[in-house]
């Protein structure tokens, strides 16, 4: 029977914007008891080290070092961010074999030293890179998830809520699916204090078209395209939710995200990694939540796992 560790140590291989960001934002909120930080650079991931450490006395004792693979033994979670990074004008799937020959190299040292943690996949393709790291870890899936849709959820989230004029933790709905181009918005399920979009805009008096409700998917799906031209990268979301997920875990919350898994007898889909929202506890995945979706919903689904299951078969790993 698998025991989660009980250690509040978490490990980021990967020392990038997005690594960098989720060091910083897991010092500020005090989870972790231990960071140990992991890059092939090894000058960066000391500098970035002593630059936090440097900012513990004005938050919570924490223990941020740099180190090797060996050092993350006993780690609650491993957060993998290393990979190379998404370039103007491309897809987040013109990286999967690129990205998937790097973690042919860092997840078997993951498992190496510390077989009993569970991994966070954030490079992307991340719903591909996901399914590469369950294939050659050699763990069981519940233990290796990807960051998935949970910022395009969060997108998704604060332009509604910027439509309708409510805080956006006051509107529960999800992206699913690919995490990139064929995401799929679950519109049927949308809801502000378990009105309908639809009933909410009656109830307010608030108008709102299908084209207003296409813009803010539209704007949802490309935001990173558009973040991307303007400063080279996004990371601040993306590393805010890492350390959502990370919270979920060491917490042993049971929260729901929208998490990238393995995927069983879904819609007949299987034997692919896409997010739906799933219960994140300190063993990883407890459980993912299969929506009732819509025929449109589900033909979208559909076709974002063909696309998905179709990058994968032409990977070598």
């Amino acid at each position: 029977m698998f025991t989660p560790h009980i250690t509040n140590k978490v490990a980021i291989v990967g020392l990038g914007n997005v690594g960098a960001t989720l060091a910083y934002a897991l010092t500020l909120s005090g989870l972790a008891t231990e960071i140990v930080l992991i890059d092939r650079n090894v000058d960066k991931a000391e500098g970035e080290a002593m630059d936090l450490m440097h900012a513990v006395p004005l938050v919570r004792p924490t223990r941020i070092y740099a180190g090797d693979y060996k050092d993350i033994e006993g780690a609650a979670i491993t957060v993998v961010t290393a990979g190379t990074a998404q370039r103007p004008g491309e897809t987040r799937l013109d990286l999967a074999q690129r990205n998937t020959d790097i973690f042919k190299q860092i997840i078997p040292e993951i498992v190496k030293f510390n077989p009993n943690g569970l991994i966070l996949i954030a490079t992307n393709p991340v719903d591909v890179l996901t399914y590469v790291s369950i294939k050659i870890s050699g763990l069981p899936a519940q233990r290796v998830f990807g960051s998935g849709t949970i910022l395009d959820t969060a997108r998704f989230r604060y332009l509604l809520s910027k439509r309708f004029d409510v805080d956006p933790r006051s509107v529960h709905a999800f992206i699913i699916g690919e995490h990139g181009d064929s995401e799929v918005a679950v519109w049927s399920l949308a809801n502000i204090a378990g009105m309908s979009l639809t009933d909410y805009c009656k109830t307010n008096l608030i108008a709102c078209s299908d084209e207003d409700l296409t813009q803010i998917f539209t704007q949802t799906r490309d935001a990173a395209y558009h973040i991307i031209e303007r400063k080279g990268a996004t990371y601040y979301a993306i590393g805010t939710g890492l350390e959502r997920i990370i919270e979920a875990v060491l917490r042993d919350q049971s929260t729901v995200l929208s998490v990238s898994s393995l995927i069983d007898d879904y819609y007949d889909l299987q034997d692919v990694c896409f997010s739906l929202p799933t219960v994140i506890d300190r063993g990883g995945i407890e459980r993912v939540l299969k929506l009732k979706l819509n025929e449109e919903e589900k033909n979208g689904l559909v076709r974002s796992a063909t696309i998905l299951k179709d990058t994968i078969q032409k990977l070598n790993f």
